[in-house]
């Protein structure tokens, strides 16, 4: 009898283990199609010197499916030279993040004030910043500003006028709008660095620090950071471009659309010329704000940028205790009229994440950086790359990373339609 029950048990286990087997070896073939693919794409990109390197790290249902670091951190010197010992990327390496900092840092950093009841997304702006109290500003409002529809311009090189933060804040106060406040959606620097006076006004310290206390290290986001040189916890950095080059064709070349009447482009010569490396590629968040802007500035890694993502997939929530609330969530990932939420990209027409699901957000950074969360999957994207390292393309802009960005979230997609 004993004999027989030994033989029952063992026949259930090898049962168990012969119908179980296929789902694991369908799985793990899954995983290896998503990263044979995204490892061929960035391979290719890497070996044909369009980029120098990236990191990606992709997840779903709290797990890992791939990451990786891919080329180099740095290839050249400041003589644009090939290094003799190129640097070479890492997991762990701090990228400029470029407008990613908007999401990153600004939008949740106003998404925290808004579920203290600190602010409403719908107060206005003058509230706030008493500049803003004119007859042509008073109207805007903290969701005109989060969704590009406050009228603002787009960009303006600030760094001529300005030379701290406090002048760039009344310089942008000053500035004539360029369009009705509210009827487009207008992508706007100017109005997220707004945003940086919102928080500082609101908490009584530099908004830098009150991100890192209440958000980047509630987070266990100990790897983000603006001005990382400051802090020699630092040392290891995805270099960007030779000084300033695409913004000084701002400036300079008419062609481009943002050159302003009020501006000689010849009254101001204070232009990097070396390799960026650890210092934020931006010119206005770097000559006019000390490296500090709500609109661009901070430092993270893949793996620090996961773990904002992971809160806000789950919804709200870090290690079982409550972050951010629900309704709050509900409210900045709530489409607006031009199809975008507060702060985030939603719009599924956006080449990055075109034809995501419904409720999908996500940003880019200039600089080659870019996130996409897919909630319907419970899955992420982040894809980080020091794009402008290679230098200007002889047309004068750098190589455009959207078409890989583009190809990643592709096979994601099939991965998680399987």
């Amino acid at each position: 009898m004993i004999q027989s029950c030994f033989i029952n048990k063992f026949f259930l286990l090898f049962l168990s283990i012969v119908c179980v087997f296929p789902l694991f070896a369908q799985q793990s073939q899954h995983e290896f199609s998503l990263s044979h693919t995204i490892d061929s794409i960035l391979q290719t990109q890497v070996q044909e010197r369009h980029i120098p390197g990236a990191v990606v790290l992709i997840k779903k249902d709290g797990k890992i499916l791939y990451q990786h670091a891919y080329g180099y951190a740095r290839l050249f010197n400041n003589q644009h030279q090939l290094l003799k010992r190129p640097e070479k990327m890492e997991l762990n390496t701090l990228f400029d993040l470029a407008s990613l900092t908007k999401v990153v840092g600004t939008t949740t950093a106003i998404m925290y004030l808004a579920d203290k009841h600190l602010l409403s997304v719908d107060d206005p702006v003058c509230k706030y910043v008493p500049d803003f109290n004119t007859p042509d500003k008073k109207n805007i409002t903290i969701r005109h500003l989060l969704t590009h529809t406050s009228g603002i311009i787009e960009w303006y090189p600030l760094f001529y006028k300005a030379h701290n933060r406090q002048q760039v804040f009344s310089l942008i106060a000053k500035l004539p709008l360029r369009y009705p406040i509210g009827a487009q959606r207008k992508y706007s620097d100017l109005g997220f660095t707004i945003l940086g006076e919102i928080i500082q006004n609101i908490t009584g310290m530099p908004f830098e620090q009150f991100e890192e206390e209440k958000i980047f290290k509630p987070l266990n986001m100990l790897h983000t950071t603006y001005n990382p040189l400051q802090k020699k916890l630092f040392t290891h950095f995805a270099a960007t471009s030779f000084g300033n080059p695409y913004e000084k064709r701002m400036v300079y070349d008419s062609t481009l659309g943002f050159t302003q009447k009020d501006i000689d482009p010849t009254s101001w010569n204070g232009w990097r010329n070396y390799v960026l490396s650890g210092e934020v590629n931006d010119g206005n968040a770097w000559y006019a704000n000390g490296g500090v802007s709500g609109a661009a500035g901070l430092f993270s890694t893949a793996a620090d940028i996961q773990q904002l993502v992971d809160m806000l997939l789950n919804n709200g929530t870090v290690n079982g205790q409550s972050f951010i609330s629900a309704s709050t969530l509900q409210t900045f990932f709530t489409k607006d009229a031009f199809q975008n939420g507060l702060g985030w990209m939603m719009d599924a027409h956006d080449s990055f994440m075109k034809n995501a699901p419904e409720g999908s957000f996500g940003h880019t950074g200039f600089t080659g950086t870019s996130i996409v969360v897919i909630p319907q999957y419970h899955a992420s994207i982040i894809l980080l790359i020091n794009r402008q390292h290679m230098g200007l393309l002889p047309n004068g802009t750098y190589f455009d990373v959207t078409p890989i960005r583009k190809q990643i979230f592709q096979a994601v997609m099939q991965y998680c339609n399987q």
